[in-house]
């Protein structure tokens, strides 16, 4: 047969066999990565689902043996007060620090550098990416040293004559929260300033010689320009807060008592504390559900596909 006979129309044989070793060399090329994350993300993933209905832990028979136990962990879970507890402060948490302190703040931040020189927006990006880059175990000391009993803010209350105040004993979420805030708000702040830097300088003087102030111009023409950008963002600060641990747990280690204890904490204190995996292991995927579900209400409300 000759190499130019045609296969099926407009191909050849010879195209046909260049077009397959083509699509072979990239499997080969593709198959070192492929199995990486099979083992490093695939892997852990179903590990994960398996052990959360297993009663796996870290010492005692147990251990030695993990028995398959169904949805026993689940049932324990939702009888437990305390599970019940920190989810309402995941919530509490999620929502002040990330739907509304870095989404707002960030998209604040973004507005009034819009349209300053590169002087302004590189000192003002400079200072609010410092607290983004620093690592979450220096910041939650940061603000310890700041909150703390003798800290700084403590000692500028004194000094203008007012009493000093145990901010993470009387305000611990808010504690945490500011925290948080502080050091996250830098993403917001860079993805909106992305999104606003593409909206055509055109669409919004036509608003303006129509007759709409600045504040028409940004709820009516920019907002719904940009919304697909704040939806992506929230979805990505949600989860990000979700897995919130080391800040919360080096300022107030989940306390007093339990009044920032959010799922990350309950969690750690379940698997590790008191070494039941398998358990933790089910929290967890409660986590998953909740960043899950959230990310689709976003998507739900604001009519965005992504």
């Amino acid at each position: 047969m000759s190499t130019n006979t045609v296969v099926s129309p407009g191909v050849t044989v010879k195209q046909k066999t260049k077009k397959d070793h083509t699509l072979l060399k990239s499997v080969l090329f593709l198959l070192p990565a492929w199995i990486l994350l099979l083992i490093f993300f695939v892997g852990p993933i179903l590990l994960t689902f398996y052990f959360a209905f297993t009663n796996l832990s870290l010492t005692g028979t147990q251990a030695k043996s993990v028995e398959f136990i169904g949805f026993q962990n689940f049932l324990t879970m939702f009888q437990d007060p305390n599970f019940r507890i920190s989810v309402v402060k995941t919530m509490v948490f999620l929502l002040l620090s990330a739907v509304i302190g870095q989404q707002v703040l960030g998209f604040i931040l973004a507005v009034l550098m819009k349209e300053k020189n590169k002087t302004f927006r590189r000192i003002i990006g400079i200072i609010v990416l410092a607290g983004w880059v620093t690592p979450e175990i220096v910041v939650a000391f940061c603000w310890v040293a700041f909150l703390s009993d003798n800290g700084t803010l403590n000692m500028i209350l004194q000094q203008i004559g007012l009493k000093p105040v145990t901010w993470m004993y009387t305000f611990p979420m808010v504690s945490v929260v500011i925290a948080n805030i502080w050091h996250g708000t830098a993403f917001s702040m860079l993805v909106f300033q992305a999104a606003l830097d593409d909206v055509p300088k055109s669409v919004e003087e036509a608003a303006v010689i129509d007759g709409a102030n600045r504040f028409q111009v940004l709820f009516r023409i920019v907002l719904p320009m940009v919304k697909g950008s704040i939806v992506t963002n929230m979805i990505l600060v949600t989860l990000q807060t979700l897995g919130v641990f080391t800040l919360i747990f080096a300022m107030t280690g989940g306390g007093p008592g339990t009044s920032t204890q959010t799922l990350p904490i309950f969690m750690y204190n379940q698997a590790f504390v008191n070494y039941q995996l398998g358990y933790g292991t089910a929290i967890s995927l409660i986590l998953l559900v909740i960043g899950i579900g959230a990310s689709l209400i976003y998507m739900r409300s604001m009519k965005v596909e992504i």
